[in-house]
Formats: C-alpha cells, sequence, structure tokens
C-alpha cells in the first residue's frame, strides 16, 4: 500500500487525535449524539479510505454536514436523519456510475468561499447553547435558536461553560499560531476535563454516557414510508458530501506532487461510506478539508494513514468510553467555535471581493443564503447568478463594426492571418471611418489610388459589418438592433468570420435582420460563416436565405465581387460589360 508505512501510521495517529474532539462535537451537534460522530468516524473514514479516490482524503461527520442535518433531525427525528444518510449514499454511488464527478470543477471560487463562510458562521451560531451553558432551544433557524440561549443566558448566566469554552477556542487559535505541530484541540479539551472534575464545577455538563463499542449493524430505523418525504433532504445531503468531497481532494492535490485523485471514484467511495454508517448509527458523512490538510502535512502518502486514523478511533470507542463520556459539552463548542474561525480564509475573501464587482455578489449571496436558507439551496442560487453573471459579460463581448467592404485583409475563413489587436490594417484603396460604431459611422472617406475607380462608383452603396463574438440568447438582439435599421444603401455584406458560436435565439435574430433589410430593398450577403455554425443557421431557415440568389460567399472578396454584380444590373457600378454606370443622386446623398 505504501512504501514508508511508518510516515503513514505516525500520519493517521495524529489525524485521529485531531479528528476524535471534531467527531465528538459534531455528532453533539448534529442531534444524534457524541456516539454518533464516533461511528461516523470509524465506519465511514475506513470505507471511504478504502473506496474513495484519493490517497490522502480523510473522511467522517463535518461541519456543513452538521449543519444540514439539524432541521432534519427537528422535523424527522434521530431515525430520519440515518434514513436520509442510506439514501444519499445510493444518490452519491449513481452519480458515481453517472460520471457527474468531473462536473464539480465548474463551481466557481466565490461561490465556494462564500459557502465556506456562510458554513463557519452557522456553525460558530450553532455552539452557543453549549457555550452559554443552556438546554438548546426549539426551532430549525440557527439565527433564531442562539437568540433564544443568549437571552435564556441572560435570564441565568452560566459563566463556567463560558469561561470553558472561550477558554478552549483561545487555547486551540493560539496553540495553530504559535505551536502549529502540537495538537492544541486535544490539550485543551483534556485540560477543561481535568478542570471539570478537579474542582467539581457544576456548570461543566459533561457528554454523558458512551457505549463501549460500536452498535451491531440494523436497519431498524428504516421506515419506508416516509422514504418519500425525505427524498429531497437526502438530495440535499448528496449534493452537499459531493461537493464538500472533491473540493477537500482538489485541496489534498494542490498540497502534494503526484497525486491526483479521481472524482468518480472518490463519489462512489462516499457512497459506499454513507450506505454503512447509517447501520452503526452513523450520522452522513464527507471528507473533511482540516482532517484531510492535517494528514498530508504530517507526510502521509497512502490510504494507510486514513485507515490508521479510523483504526485509532474504534480502539478509543472499546477502550476509553468512560473517559470520554467525562468531556465538557462547553469545551467541544470552543473546539467547534475555533473550527470555525479558522475555516475563514480572509485573505482569500478579500481577494474574491476585489477581483470583480460579479465575484463581491457571488460571494456575498452565497454567503447570506447559506446563513438565511439552507445550505444547498444557497449553492444553487449562487451557482445561478454566477452563471447570469457570466452570461452578461460574455455577450457584452458581442459587437457589430462597421469595416471597409473592399479589405480582404483579414481573412474570412480560419488558418490564413491573424491580428493581435484585433483590427483592420489600413491598406492602398481601403476606406477609412470616422467613427466604428454600428449605424453611427461617418462616411468614407476613399483612396482611390491603384484602381479605386470601381470602390469610388460603388461608395454609399455597399456597406459590410464584422460581426464578432457570440451569437446566442443573452445578447443576438442587442447586438442586431441597429443593424436592422440600415438604410440609403443597396447591400450590406456581413462578414461573419470572427462569430464565436451561435444558437436557435442569434439565428432567429439574424435571420430577422435579414428580413428586415430585404423588406427595404437591401441586398445582404454573408461570408466567412463557419462549419460549426451552419446548424443552427439551417435549423431556422436562416443560412436557406443567405444563399438565396448566392448570397453566401467563402470570403469578403468573392461578397464584394457579388455586390458589384448587383449594383451593375440596377445601373451602379461597373457592368460586366466594361461599361460604368454613375451613382445616382439619390444614392449619392446616402453616402454623405
Amino acid at each position: 500500500m505504501t512504501r514508508a508505512p511508518r510516515r503513514d501510521l505516525l500520519a493517521g495517529l495524529t489525524v485521529a487525535i485531531v479528528a476524535l474532539p471534531l467527531a465528538l462535537g459534531f455528532g453533539v451537534a448534529s442531534g444524534l449524539g457524541a456516539e454518533a460522530g464516533l461511528a461516523t468516524a470509524v465506519v465511514a473514514g475506513a470505507l471511504a479510505a478504502v473506496f474513495g479516490g484519493s490517497n490522502l482524503q480523510v473522511s467522517g461527520p463535518t461541519g456543513a454536514m452538521t449543519v444540514v442535518l439539524v432541521p432534519i433531525v427537528a422535523e424527522y427525528g434521530p431515525g430520519g436523519v440515518l434514513t436520509v444518510g442510506l439514501l444519499a449514499g445510493g444518490l452519491l454511488i449513481v452519480l458515481a456510475l453517472l460520471r457527474a464527478g468531473r462536473s464539480m470543477r465548474y463551481v466557481p471560487a466565490p461561490v465556494v468561499e462564500g459557502f465556506t463562510f456562510g458554513i463557519a458562521c452557522v456553525i460558530a451560531l450553532q455552539q452557543i447553547p453549549n457555550a452559554l451553558g443552556v438546554a438548546a432551544p426549539e426551532g430549525d433557524k440557527v439565527l433564531v435558536v442562539a437568540w433564544r440561549a443568549v437571552e435564556e443566558f441572560a435570564s441565568d448566566p452560566n459563566w463556567t461553560a463560558l469561561a470553558i469554552t472561550l477558554g478552549v477556542a483561545g487555547l486551540m487559535l493560539a496553540g495553530a499560531r504559535l505551536r502549529p505541530g502540537v495538537p492544541s484541540s486535544v490539550v485543551a479539551v483534556v485540560a477543561a476535563t481535568l478542570a471539570a472534575q478537579v474542582f467539581h464545577l457544576d456548570g461543566a455538563t459533561p457528554i454523558g454516557a458512551l457505549p463501549a463499542g460500536l452498535p451491531a449493524p440494523s436497519l431498524g430505523f428504516l421506515d419506508l414510508s416516509a422514504v418519500g418525504s425525505l427524498l429531497a433532504p437526502a438530495v440535499a445531503v448528496a449534493a452537499l458530501a459531493a461537493l464538500e468531497s472533491l473540493l477537500s481532494a482538489t485541496v489534498a492535490d494542490g498540497m502534494t506532487t503526484g497525486q491526483k485523485h479521481d472524482p468518480d471514484r472518490e463519489l462512489f467511495g462516499q457512497g459506499i461510506a454513507n450506505l454503512a454508517a447509517p447501520l452503526f448509527g452513523g450520522v452522513p458523512a464527507t471528507a473533511a478539508i482540516a482532517r484531510t490538510a492535517v494528514n498530508v502535512r504530517t507526510g502521509a502518502g497512502s490510504r494507510l494513514a486514513a485507515l490508521t486514523h479510523a483504526g485509532v478511533l474504534a480502539v478509543i470507542v472499546f477502550a476509553a468510553a468512560p473517559l470520554v463520556s467525562r468531556i465538557p459539552l462547553a469545551a467541544l463548542a470552543g473546539v467547534l467555535l475555533a473550527t470555525a474561525v479558522r475555516m475563514v480564509e480572509v485573505g482569500a475573501l478579500r481577494a474574491m471581493a476585489r477581483a470583480t464587482r460579479s465575484d463581491a455578489v457571488v460571494l456575498v449571496l452565497t454567503a447570506v443564503a447559506t446563513l438565511v436558507l439552507d445550505l444547498v439551496l444557497a449553492v444553487v442560487i449562487g451557482l445561478a447568478v454566477a452563471g447570469a453573471l457570466a452570461l452578461r459579460a460574455v455577450a457584452a463581448e458581442a459587437r457589430v463594426d462597421r469595416v471597409d467592404p473592399y479589405d480582404d485583409s483579414v481573412p474570412d475563413l480560419p488558418g490564413s492571418a491573424t491580428y493581435d489587436n484585433g483590427t483592420v490594417p489600413d491598406l492602398p484603396g481601403s476606406a477609412t471611418y470616422g467613427k466604428s460604431a454600428t449605424g453611427r459611422t461617418n462616411s468614407p472617406t476613399y483612396n482611390t489610388e491603384g484602381g479605386g475607380r470601381e470602390r469610388t462608383d460603388a461608395a454609399g452603396q455597399v456597406v459590410a459589418y464584422r460581426i464578432e463574438g457570440p451569437l446566442f440568447f443573452a445578447g443576438a438582439h442587442r447586438s442586431l438592433l441597429e443593424l436592422g435599421e440600415i438604410s440609403g444603401v443597396r447591400v450590406v455584406i456581413l462578414r461573419m468570420c470572427r462569430v464565436t458560436t451561435v444558437d436557435a435565439t442569434g439565428a432567429l435574430a439574424l435571420k430577422d435582420t435579414v428580413h428586415r433589410l430585404n423588406g427595404r430593398g437591401i441586398v445582404v450577403l454573408a461570408s466567412g460563416i463557419r462549419p460549426g455554425q451552419r446548424r443552427a443557421l439551417e435549423s431556422v431557415g436562416a443560412l436557406e436565405l443567405l444563399r438565396r440568389e448566392g448570397r453566401e460567399y467563402a470570403t469578403a472578396s468573392e461578397a464584394f465581387g457579388g455586390a458589384r454584380e448587383r449594383l451593375a444590373t440596377v445601373g451602379v457600378g461597373p457592368a460586366r460589360d466594361g461599361r460604368e454606370a454613375s451613382v445616382a443622386p439619390a444614392a449619392e446623398e446616402a453616402a454623405r
């Protein structure tokens, strides 16, 4: 399994020491008790290590999952939570079989950071009842429960519990900064427990009796009649487990060299772990970023480290349950408060807020939704807003510029030449425009040296527009709006070589523009349509409309040749037999 088993064993032992108070705390916070957290850490931790897609991942109960489980416990009871975990495990396996793991990489960074910050706030608020030494008030809204706990504390303060909580949290935060190699959470919890026992602190309520071992696997909690109502919470739990596990695996890859996780196998491993954990009374599990980071930093190189972590916790369950049962709940609240503080990456939040206004909006909105609503809905809102803002930014890249119809120096078909600045170079005989904006350019002034007489004859009768960027639903109508209002010319050439994509909405908008121009007697020619864009144009009939009478050309020069032929048929420009026709007075006026 590994070439350095000693390092993996040491890393696993270290992670187990760090994970013990977290497993106890998250078990208590979930509403199922400390024993549920330990069972989850042992069973899910071992199975996810074996079947998961990362060699370095450590799984177990997490703060994010606890946030989701609290309202489920309030509504459906402990049995409902176990059923949700079982269903979520099945859903994760389905996602793995559908190879959905790779899609998680598209979650924007502001959504992840806002989500993490919101979770940290919720975890901190959940600890207020235990931190203040009061019974947890009724309710499933964390802000309401926290406020009621503060009111109860104000009427009958428990300064012992508050002192223990602040002491443990302060020691953990100071230890992480001054002595990062020391497991400060264990030191703080042991110190708080000894103080409570030695000084007989009545205000330090302990965890209570724990079973000396894991319960026998059972499906006694399963109520088939309630499965339908629990499906929606199960989807939320599965989505959160997938998101947090794949994010943790990505973080682990970034902390090492030569390690790369398999996202679909990771989903499968988490599915197996969540199928098994409820059988032993465990809560739904996911990979834990903090414990995974500790695993990597202490030298883990294989799955043996995560297995060792689960084995050490199993020994504690069987051999040290009486000692663990004496740990004050306020001490665990301090552990989770410090964990919540350490979850917040101030630098990352500042960077996201300063990046762009859109990133700042997504960050704040996701964080607020996580705190006020539920976690999965917050992610959905964040993704929806991020997607809408991204579409808006992409649509803003679309533009329609008036260009010299006679200049073919920029090719209409890819592969010939490129210009980094995106401009059409000025060449002898080309037109110079006072302003390059759709429908608002000044009349062109032509250089007639070197055979420019044909261009002078056609001046004002032929105009060309280059369409750039995406022609799709988010901005097609806006981009082509002014183009449909062109008047005073006989031929419009649409240069489409720089159109990046076309969808049905864009194709319909283009077809409508061509119809409007044709209705005013203006011939529309197109050049440079890419092969990949023809399907959308053909599906709505736009390509057929452009192909009539040879209105589609491969290059701009061919399109201009077709324009001259059409002008010749109405007495403008050089005829095919070499005779010349003059520009009509009305056309001359329009050209001005």
